[in-house]
């Protein structure tokens, strides 16, 4: 935790679990210890790489706010895993119930006066695969010639890298066949709503012939009766 007369930062640094042609996300909190509004602003010196949400806001006395930082996908690892990126997180006093639509940059610029605090926080890379701890050598009965454990750790972290490429492959077609069927299932509730806005149009028709058929039987009956009562006239 990075603690100041205005915030406290937790955590100290930003994390990111690095793996290849994947993103990553780390989250910060900022905690008000003061009775006064704090407006914050955050910085970074590669802004083409992060997107910081929100990148700037307030923080009513005595709370607590959070911004989430998310690294694009690297497209590849650099040397030894380290990063020279770093970020700034800026915080002045506010007026009194100040709101994140009056948040100007001016109000970060260094004047005289003005109580401004800054803090440089750095980026840390964590291996989505660490290797395997290697088993330390007996001081007895050691030999020059790799034993075959020996071996069997070399073919294992060989596999692990292997692994470790293949693994946004994997990604890449599970994402593929998890859209493909969100697709088939709803080509199937179209077809089963399809199928049942016919049915009921079906239905319709038949109530409707039956209908058509009654009134015909109920005609013929009626013009049946008026023959039989014309010859009982007669």
């Amino acid at each position: 935790m990075v603690i100041g007369n205005l915030l406290d930062i937790h955590p100290r640094e930003l994390k990111f679990t690095f793996e290849l042609r994947r993103q990553a996300s780390c989250s910060m909190q900022l905690s008000n210890k003061t009775d006064k509004y704090v407006a914050f602003k955050v910085k970074t010196t590669n802004p083409k790489k992060y997107c910081v949400r929100p990148n700037s806001g307030v923080v009513p006395p005595r709370a607590t706010c959070g911004f989430t930082v998310t690294m694009q996908a690297p497209k590849e690892a650099p040397p030894d895993m380290q990063c020279r990126d770093k970020f700034l997180i800026q915080s002045i006093v506010a007026p009194y119930g100040a709101t994140v639509k009056e948040i100007t940059p001016e109000m970060f610029n260094k004047e005289y006066g003005k109580t401004l605090e800054e803090f440089k926080l750095r980026v840390v890379y964590i291996p989505a695969n660490p290797p395997s701890p290697i088993p330390e050598e007996s001081e007895e009965g050691s030999s020059p010639t790799a034993s075959p454990l020996e071996d069997g750790n070399k073919t294992t972290s060989l596999f692990d890298v292997t692994r470790s490429l293949e693994t946004p492959k994997k990604s890449l077609e599970t994402w593929s066949m998890i859209s493909k069927l969100t697709e088939e299932k709803a080509l199937a509730l179209q077809q089963r709503q399809k199928l049942s806005q016919e049915l009921d149009l079906l239905r319709k028709e038949v109530r409707e012939t039956r209908l058509n058929s009654y009134f015909l039987l109920l005609s013929a009956l009626v013009g049946l009766l008026g023959i039989l009562v014309g010859y009982s006239i007669k």
